[in-house]
């Protein structure tokens, strides 16, 4: 189909229920939560997402994908892999399972799907004392791990770190992770909804009963002595790998202009009410927690106004 009929889409959050789920996703983004539910996860940018305006509302991103693929994703792109990105915010009211995801051969190999999952969180609000589980303590070998889980012991061998408001953590597929309580943060990361259970605190799921765990599976893909750090961005670029990049743009009044280099751009407001133009379409209000996608084939575009953006892209090629 013709690149010309592509323009700023803005995106319908798909929102999911989890045990472990709270309501910041209402207080403190802004979204419109249907019942008294504990919803942890507003799916922002995914292959299911639709659009809510113009021409193409109601039309998927997968559907886009594969109608217009590279002048909507960029050049280097495999339409016929779907969408690559997926980019949520993600409400924790309590320990999300302990768990750790595959690698794209393991997927692969694991599963029969095309992409493991690499993903970075950023902390936009963190109670005092709120932390992560970022691997296990050095020295851990596979039995051990084995032995502790089938023992109930697993906590005793997790490794913590403390985060706040602004701190960025990167995780690669086979590090064993958990977000723990209080902290409401923004996910990016390769479009996989891989994930292998080693431990759930010993409590039921929302329908009374236990959540299924993957050991065997989780004992294949784990990375024993992945121990990535948090780390406090000075600058606007948060994620540089060779699966994402990512920014956190924070307005000023001259605005900010960015060419988009042939690849799409993912932009989430976080603080504000910024403005997105581009040439030759309607400028694109963006409210807090809302989310948008700017087509490849679109050269450039002006974010405007006042506010905090989040920007998320696919690797340059």
């Amino acid at each position: 189909m013709p690149a010309q009929s592509l323009y700023p889409l803005k995106l319908q959050p798909s929102l999911h229920v989890k045990v472990w789920g709270g309501r910041q996703l209402a207080t403190r983004l802004n979204k419109r939560l249907p019942d008294a539910e504990p919803y942890g996860e507003a799916w922002e940018l995914h292959g299911g997402s639709r659009v809510m305006q113009g021409p193409l509302r109601g039309h998927s991103l997968q559907r886009l994908t594969a109608d217009y693929g590279e002048d909507l994703l960029g050049k280097g792109s495999d339409p016929a892999a779907g969408f690559p990105l997926l980019a949520k915010f993600i409400d924790a009211d309590d320990w999300l399972s302990i768990q750790v995801h595959p690698d794209d051969a393991q997927a692969m190999a694991l599963e029969g799907e095309p992409r493991g999952k690499t993903e970075a969180w950023l902390i936009l609000r963190a109670k005092p004392g709120a932390k992560l589980v970022i691997g296990l303590k050095p020295g851990q070998s596979r039995h051990d791990l084995a032995a502790a889980i089938s023992e109930d012991r697993l906590e005793a061998l997790l490794a913590y770190a403390p985060v706040q408001a602004g701190d960025l953590l990167y995780m690669p597929a086979n590090t064993i992770h958990a977000l723990g309580p209080g902290i409401l943060l923004y996910e990016i990361q390769q479009a996989s909804d891989i994930t292998y259970r080693l431990y759930d605190w010993g409590r039921l799921g929302l329908d009374g009963q236990a959540r299924e765990l993957h050991i065997n599976k989780s004992l294949q893909v784990a990375k024993l002595d992945a121990l990535p750090q948090v780390q406090r961005p000075s600058g606007d670029l948060l994620v540089d790998s060779p699966y994402f990049q990512a920014w956190r743009h924070e307005l000023r009044e001259e605005g900010l202009r960015l060419a988009t280099q042939g690849r799409f751009q993912a932009l989430s407001c976080i603080a504000g009410a910024p403005r997105i133009e581009t040439d030759g379409h309607e400028p694109l209000e963006l409210a807090l927690g809302e989310t948008c996608l700017i087509p490849a084939c679109i050269d450039a575009l002006d974010i405007r106004g006042h506010g905090i953006v989040l920007r998320a892209c696919p690797p340059a090629y």
